[in-house]
């Protein structure tokens, strides 16, 4: 049996500094699906080059658990046009956010781009596509 040890530095801190743009704070905090979509694509970037071996030591290094990396992960099968929605959302002010990543599963499962958009608008989310 080989035994291999690696070093990995999790540091954390439980305090967050607010996010300052140009000396005026932003209102509102980000959707937590936007933060998601945004390590779903960070994940599969570690994955394809190689730098973490497999969904294992993504979760590992994590702290959660195999199948909740595969939840995440499972967000960059969605359309680029959703995704490009997800990260572009609204700040949240007050309230809960209408999309979660739960809400997302049904379409993250329909491997066509053209049924997924068509869901994402009869789910009634058409409203924050990003155009430009």
């Amino acid at each position: 049996m080989i035994t291999v040890k690696t070093k990995v530095d999790l540091s954390t801190t439980r305090r967050r500094k607010r996010i300052v743009c140009d000396d005026v704070e932003m209102p509102g905090r980000l959707p937590r699906i936007t933060r998601l979509m945004a390590l779903a694509i960070r994940f599969d970037e570690l994955l394809r080059t190689g730098q973490v071996r497999d969904l294992y030591h993504l979760a590992t290094i994590g702290n959660v658990s195999q199948a909740r990396i595969s939840q995440i992960l499972s967000l960059v099968l969605l359309a680029p046009d959703i995704q490009e929605s997800l990260l572009f959302l609204p700040r949240i002010t007050k309230g809960k956010p209408e999309i979660t990543e739960k809400v997302l599963r049904p379409l993250v499962v329909q491997e066509d781009w053209d049924e997924q958009r068509k869901a994402w608008i009869r789910m009634g989310f058409g409203k924050w596509t990003h155009r430009e």
